[in-house]
């Protein structure tokens, strides 16, 4: 019943990566060709002499240098990379307390959040399109939930040794995990706000570490 269980939590968040990917997609390519401008090909092809392709050539090399591109990391260093994040999902009390003693319809809200935090994490290159594919040596997620606030509060820790930052991996471990929690209990309540995402700390790279103030 366990191996069914988590069969079926593995095919849920594979699914639910699997959409939100699609989304992302085309919004990239939607903002990235309402930017280009067509090339007017009389201007180029035509017998008029006095047309100055010197012009042409500045201009399409504005374009160029204004065109989305990945950053080229392989002068940088490997070091460890550490980076902590945190986000809120207010529930509101209908909820919380369906949350709490565990009655949700779809199941256990908190260890599906879990698990579909960490997959995210690992998915944050093809959610991110300009992000960086690194190997990630630890993700961990705790999610808590908060009587007083009636929410459940959502921290993130994303790992690595490499050249680049586990900022957007911890980001988007919290964001995927309160995005589930949402999508766990949206048939109990649509006032559901997910809230305060947020990087907490980072240490690792040229920058040195950081920490947010309180």
């Amino acid at each position: 019943m366990v191996e069914k269980d988590d069969e079926m939590c593995v095919t849920y968040v594979t699914h639910f990566l699997a959409n939100i990917t699609r989304a992302v997609e085309m919004m990239f390519l939607g903002r990235v060709s309402s930017t280009l401008k067509p090339l007017q090909r009389s201007r180029f092809f035509s017998s008029n002499s006095g047309y100055d392709f010197s012009k042409a050539i500045q201009e399409l090399n504005k374009v160029s240098s204004r065109e989305a591109k990945m950053v080229d990391i392989s002068p940088k260093e490997i070091t460890k990379r550490v980076a902590v994040a945190s986000c809120k999902v207010i529930l509101g009390r209908k909820v919380f307390d369906l949350v709490s003693a565990n009655q949700m319809e779809k199941g256990d809200v908190l260890g599906v959040a879990k698990i579909a935090g960490i997959c995210g994490a690992k998915q944050t290159s093809n959610l991110i399109p300009l992000c960086h594919n690194i190997n990630l040596t630890h993700v961990a997620l705790n999610l808590t939930l908060n009587p007083r606030d009636l929410c459940v509060e959502i921290e993130s820790e994303a790992a690595s040794n490499g050249k680049t930052g586990v900022e957007m991996e911890a980001l988007i471990a919290v964001t995927i995990a309160s995005l589930t929690v949402y999508d766990m209990c949206k048939a109990a309540s649509k006032d559901i706000l997910i809230t305060d995402v947020q990087l907490e700390s980072k240490s690792g790279g040229k920058s040195g570490d950081w920490l947010r103030k309180k």
